[in-house]
Parts: C-alpha cells; sequence; structure tokens
C-alpha cells in the first residue's frame, strides 16, 4: 500500500505557508501522495464546516508541485458539477505536467445544496452532469481532436489535451451510493470511500462494487480510502469506532484488514472538524510522524 496526507486547505488556521509545510514534512516522512478538498462557493451551509480562507485545488496543487520533488499530489475530491469539463482537463493536465506526472484526479459530486443554488448548478441533477463532465474529460485527455455531444456539454472538434500520465492521470471516485459505485466502474481507476467501519466495507460496499463490475463486465477497481486517523491513548469500542480511530494497535490492524482486502492507497484524514486544530499543526505532524514510526514503513511500502 502507499500512504497519503490529506491537507487542510480552508479555515483560519490555513496559509500558504502552512499548505507548503505540511506538504514538504509528508514528503520528508516518506508518505506518498497528499491530496485537498474543493468548494467553490462558500455559503453560510458550507462555512459550518469549511470556512475561508479556502484555498483551491487547482491553483494550490502546481504551486506545490513546483516546491516537492517525489511526493504525489491530488484531489479529494473535486465536485465535478461545478467547473466545465473543458477547463478541468485543462487543469488537469497541467498540473500533470508540471508536477512531472504526479497528479491524482479524485472527484465527486458533493452534497451541499447552497452551494450548487449559488453556482447556478441543478442540484438534483448533478450525477447525470458528473458522468457527461467526465466522459467529456476523458474524451479530451486521450483524442488528439476531440468532439463530444450530451445533454449538459457539447463541443466540436477541440484539440485534445495531453497529459504526462497515459493514458491519463487516474481518476478516483468519492462516494458510497450506488450511483457512486456504479461511476467508480465506469470511471475509476480506484474507488475513494470515505471515513466508514470496517465491517460495512467488507460486508457493504465491497461486495456491491464487485456486483455493479461483474453487472458492466468492467474490472473492478483499486479500493484507495480516506480515513481519519485518531490516535488515542485508550482503546476504542470496536463495534462503534470507524477505521483509524484507536490506539497505534488498533491502527495497525486496520491498516492490515485494509491490505488483506486489496487496498492499493490509504489516505489519512487527521481533521476531527474542530476549527481550532488548523492552527495547532504540530498536533498534525506529530500524529502523522507517530504512525510513520510506529506503523508505517514508508521506505519499503510494508507494514511493520
Amino acid at each position: 500500500m502507499q500512504f497519503g496526507v490529506n491537507l487542510l486547505n480552508f479555515g483560519p488556521g490555513v496559509s500558504p505557508s502552512g499548505l507548503l509545510r505540511w506538504t514538504l514534512i509528508a514528503e520528508s516522512l516518506g508518505y506518498h501522495f497528499a491530496m485537498i478538498s474543493d468548494h467553490l462557493a462558500v455559503t453560510k451551509e458550507v462555512s459550518k464546516r469549511y470556512p475561508e480562507p479556502y484555498y483551491d485545488a487547482f491553483a494550490t496543487l502546481p504551486w506545490l508541485a513546483g516546491q516537492t520533488k517525489n511526493i504525489k499530489l491530488g484531489t479529494t475530491v473535486i465536485v465535478v458539477p461545478y467547473r466545465h469539463p473543458v477547463l478541468m482537463a485543462r487543469l488537469g493536465a497541467n498540473i500533470d505536467n508540471v508536477s512531472g506526472g504526479r497528479f491524482i484526479f479524485g472527484v465527486g459530486i458533493g452534497n451541499t445544496q447552497t452551494e450548487y443554488e449559488a453556482l447556478g448548478i441543478p442540484f438534483h441533477q448533478r450525477g447525470a452532469i458528473a458522468n457527461e463532465y467526465l466522459s467529456a474529460i476523458k474524451t479530451l485527455w486521450t483524442n488528439e481532436t476531440a468532439s463530444f455531444s450530451g445533454k449538459y456539454v457539447s463541443f466540436q472538434d477541440v484539440s485534445g489535451i495531453e497529459c504526462l500520465q497515459k493514458p491519463h492521470p487516474p481518476i478516483w471516485v468519492g462516494g458510497v451510493s450506488d450511483a457512486a459505485l456504479k461511476r467508480a466502474v465506469r470511471f475509476g481507476e480506484a474507488w475513494h470511500p470515505n471515513r466508514f467501519r470496517l465491517d460495512w466495507l467488507r460486508n457493504d460496499g465491497l461486495p456491491r462494487i464487485h456486483a455493479f463490475a461483474e453487472q458492466s463486465q468492467s474490472p473492478v477497481p483499486a479500493l484507495a480510502p480516506r480515513i481519519r486517523l485518531t490516535i488515542t491513548a485508550k482503546p476504542q469500542p470496536d463495534e462503534t469506532r470507524q477505521v483509524g480511530e484507536g490506539t497505534i494497535d488498533q491502527v495497525r490492524r486496520d491498516l492490515e484488514a485494509l491490505s488483506s482486502l486489496g487496498a492499493s492507497h490509504v489516505l489519512f484524514d487527521w481533521y476531527t472538524g474542530d476549527l481550532e486544530v488548523t492552527r495547532r499543526h504540530e498536533f498534525g505532524w506529530g500524529m502523522l510522524a507517530h504512525l510513520a514510526d510506529q506503523v508505517l514503513d514508508l521506505g519499503r511500502q510494508t507494514l511493520r
């Protein structure tokens, strides 16, 4: 497995220097990738959890790419309906090229209706829009000249947008609904579920995505989950805790279980929902360093 760090690109403690330092620390500790989230219109509903300042993924990642060497950089996740697919294809390809092929395109559809309303995009059609936009993006990334005709977007004879990674950067699809799992099978190199219990993944999530892949006669996408890392001094009840919550031994067992279930990547999200944590970076750095030292042998990409 490869391991990554979720960067907080919002809140009272965020700053360009902080984002860079987080990324450089993750790279120095041996983490393989770093990812950031996506909002455009920070409505009252959004700001309760993700307040300003908010640093845009497509602006921030190329800046980080220019100051790092090896760590991959991605999105967890871009809300696909928020931007025109030609624009997203251009921005994603640019990041891939300026980073030397280190871009991961994590995508989803979001769930904040007021943000959709602020952007003038129909909330209840967001799944269909996302599917069409992803089809258009892949068309642009894989053809010298691209044309596309759909309900939500159409274009003719647009120059293809070449990426450094072939045929294009890996697409990770978030979400846990049936529609999201079908989207992951159709478009994704990986499925990117966020914050879950291990029994749900084993008994519900994975069986459903395998069934959808079989129905469509498509490969099963890789498993690349995002988990909330909360290391505690005392053991947490296994019957209620999510993956990544508990003592260092419980977290170790969670990662071993994810490995046995076929996970190729794991993204660690250390944000608890307390906005004051965005000011206390040492808390997150210490937890990631402790995990790297006690559990992850990042040089060999194995568990110990």
